[in-house]
C-alpha cells in the first residue's frame, strides 16, 4: 500500500511541478523518480545506480531515432515538401471535400512533423481552401489539427510512440502498423465530428495569405515524389522488418536477404536512410542547412527538450521497475479488472492534468512498463496495443494547458469558448473512439 500510496504522489508531483509551478518536465521527472526512490528505501547507492542506468539505456535506445525524426521533418518544413504533400492529397480528395483533405494531410505530415509545426505550414492553405469552399474555419481547422494529433501520439517516428514504444519493449514496426490502422479508423470519426460541428459554428477563414502566394512557394518546393519519400521509406523499411520478423520460424537460420531487410529495416537505420532522402528535397542546396545554425541545428535545438524528457522517463520507470511495486499493484489490480483500459485511462487523467502528450506518453508507459507480466500482456502485439492504448490516452483532452490548443486558436481566429467546445471535446471523442478499437483489436489477437 505505500508503495501504491507513493506512486500516485509521484504522479501526483509531476503534475504539481509542470501545471501549477512550470517547471520543465526533466526536472519534474527527475524530482518525482527521487523523490518515489528515497521514500521507497532504496539505498542512495542504488538510487545513483538506477538513475545512471535509467537515463543511458533509454536514449541509448530512442534518442537518435527521435533525432533522425525531427531532422526529416525539419527538411520536409523548409524545404516546402509538406506543402506539396497537401497539394496531391487535395487533389485526390478534391477541393470541396475540404474537412477530409485536412484531416488526412494532417494525418500524414504529423508522421515526421511535429504536430504544431505541421498545424502551422499548413494553416495559410488551410484558410485559403475554407474560404473558397464557403466553409467554417472552425470545422476544417480543427480537421487538421486532430489528424495531426491522431498520428502524433500513435504513429512511430514521432517522439511520443516511439519513446513509449522503448520504454514498454514492443516492436516498433508493430506499433506503426496497429496506429496506422487504428488512427485511420478514428481520422474517420474525426471527419465526421468535425464536419458537424463547422456546421454549427461558422467563423469566416479571413485568409491572411493569398492564393498567389501559396502558388508562388508551391513553385519552390520539390516535386510530390520526392517530398513522400522521407516519410513512405522509414515506414516501409520498418514494417517489413516487423512482418519478417513475424514471420520466421523460430530456430530458423536467417538468410543473407533476410539479415540485410532487418537491418535497413531497424528504426535507426530506417530514418538514416530516410533522412538522406530528406537532404534531396531543396531545391537549392546549401551545405548551411546542415551547420549548427542552419536547419539541423535548429532541429536539434528543438529535439533536446524531446530527448531530456525521455531520459527523464527512463530513469523514472528504471526506478519503478526496480522497486517491487509491479508486485504490488498487480494485487491491487487484479479486483479491477480494468485490463487495456489502464494505460488508457491513466495516460488521459496525465495528459489532461499537464497539457503535454510527449510527457503523458513518457510519464505512462514507465509506469505501465513493469506491469506487463502481471496484467497478461506479454506478446508482442499485446505491447503494440499497450502503447496504442497509451497513446490514445494522450490524446485525451486538450485544453488551455496543451499549446495544441492556442495554436488553433490564435492562428485561425477562433475564440477561446468555441476551442472548448470543438476541439477540447473532439479530443475527448477521437481519443476515447481510438481506446475502443485498441479494446476490440485485443478481442482479435
Amino acid at each position: 500500500m505505500i508503495s501504491i500510496l507513493l506512486l500516485v504522489a509521484s504522479v501526483l508531483l509531476i503534475i504539481l511541478l509542470t501545471v501549477k509551478l512550470k517547471v520543465h518536465p526533466f526536472l519534474a521527472l527527475l524530482g518525482a523518480a527521487i523523490f518515489f526512490a528515497l521514500f521507497s528505501g532504496m539505498s542512495l547507492d542504488t538510487i545513483v545506480t538506477l538513475v545512471n542506468d535509467g537515463f543511458g539505456i533509454t536514449l541509448g535506445k530512442i534518442g537518435i531515432v527521435i533525432v533522425l525524426g525531427v531532422i526529416i521533418g525539419a527538411f520536409l518544413e523548409h524545404s516546402g515538401g509538406a506543402y506539396k504533400l497537401a497539394e496531391v492529397v487535395l487533389r485526390i480528395i478534391g477541393k470541396k471535400r475540404v474537412h477530409a483533405a485536412m484531416g488526412i494531410v494532417g494525418f500524414i505530415v504529423s508522421i515526421p512533423v511535429f504536430a504544431d509545426s505541421g498545424f502551422i505550414i499548413l494553416n495559410p492553405l488551410n484558410k485559403s481552401l475554407t474560404k473558397k469552399a464557403g466553409l467554417s474555419i472552425v470545422g476544417t481547422a480543427t480537421a487538421l489539427i486532430l489528424g495531426l494529433m491522431i498520428t502524433h501520439v500513435l504513429v512511430p517516428p514521432t517522439p511520443g510512440p516511439i519513446a513509449a514504444a522503448g520504454i514498454i519493449g514492443a516492436d516498433v514496426g508493430l506499433v506503426m502498423l496497429i496506429g496506422l490502422i487504428i488512427g485511420a479508423l478514428s481520422l474517420v470519426v474525426a471527419i465526421i465530428y468535425c464536419k458537424k460541428m463547422g456546421a454549427r459554428t461558422y467563423i469566416d477563414p479571413n485568409p491572411d495569405i493569398t492564393e498567389e502566394i501559396i502558388q508562388e512557394k508551391m513553385k519552390q518546393a520539390p516535386n510530390a515524389f520526392k517530398s513522400f519519400l522521407p516519410i513512405l521509406i522509414p515506414i516501409l523499411l520498418i514494417v517489413g522488418k516487423s512482418i519478417m520478423d513475424f514471420n520466421m520460424v523460430e530456430g530458423q537460420e536467417p538468410s543473407d536477404l533476410v539479415k540485410f531487410i532487418s537491418f535497413v529495416g531497424s528504426p535507426i537505420i530506417a530514418l538514416i536512410i530516410g533522412m538522406f532522402f530528406a537532404f534531396l528535397l531543396p531545391k537549392k542546396w546549401d551545405k548551411e542547412m546542415l551547420s549548427t545554425t542552419g536547419w539541423v541545428g535548429k532541429a536539434l535545438a528543438d529535439a533536446s527538450n524531446i530527448i531530456l524528457i525521455t531520459g527523464a522517463g527512463g530513469i523514472f520507470g528504471t526506478i519503478l521497475q526496480n522497486s517491487g511495486i509491479a508486485d504490488t499493484l498487480a494485487e491491487s489490480l487484479s479486483g479491477a479488472n480494468l485490463g487495456i483500459w489502464l494505460p488508457f485511462l491513466l495516460c488521459a487523467a496525465i495528459k489532461t492534468a499537464q497539457g503535454s502528450s510527449t510527457v503523458a506518453l513518457i510519464t505512462t508507459a514507465s509506469i505501465i512498463a513493469p506491469l506487463l507480466i502481471t496484467m497478461g500482456f506479454t506478446s508482442e502485439i499485446d505491447k503494440a496495443l499497450v502503447v496504442s492504448a497509451i497513446g490514445a490516452g494522450a490524446m485525451v483532452v486538450s485544453h488551455a494547458n496543451d499549446s495544441g490548443f492556442w495554436i488553433l486558436t490564435q492562428f485561425s481566429g477562433i475564440d477561446v469558448n468555441t476551442g472548448y467546445r470543438v476541439y477540447t471535446l473532439g479530443t475527448l471523442v477521437v481519443g476515447t473512439t481510438a481506446a475502443l478499437l485498441v479494446f476490440l483489436a485485443t478481442f482479435l489477437f
